[in-house]
């Protein structure tokens, strides 16, 4: 018989990581409510940035590849990461 060429996630992690994002989305309200001046910015990216890697290596199931496509995300996201965070900067100093 042929064997799947991908992994077999269980429903059980889906299910996890949707409780995750729920309360992430959470944590996302609570603290756009909480005055903490830039660090607002920051706090929002840094849980966006967790989402969307939560996303990323689940749900499309980035966690089973090869090495060189998580070395090729990770390049981009950082590549993007700079460049929000320098308009962030330009933004903070005007």
């Amino acid at each position: 018989m042929n064997e799947p060429s991908h992994a077999v996630v269980s429903y059980r992690i889906f299910i996890a990581v949707w409780l995750l994002l729920l309360a992430l989305t959470a944590v996302t309200v609570a603290v756009s409510r909480v005055h903490l001046g830039a660090l607002n910015i920051w706090a929002a990216l840094g849980i966006a940035s967790l989402k969307s890697a939560l996303v990323i290596f689940f749900f499309m199931h980035l966690k089973y590849e090869q090495r060189i496509f998580k070395i090729f995300l990770l390049i981009t996201l950082v590549t993007l990461a700079l460049f929000i965070g320098l308009t962030f900067f330009d933004v903070l100093y005007r």
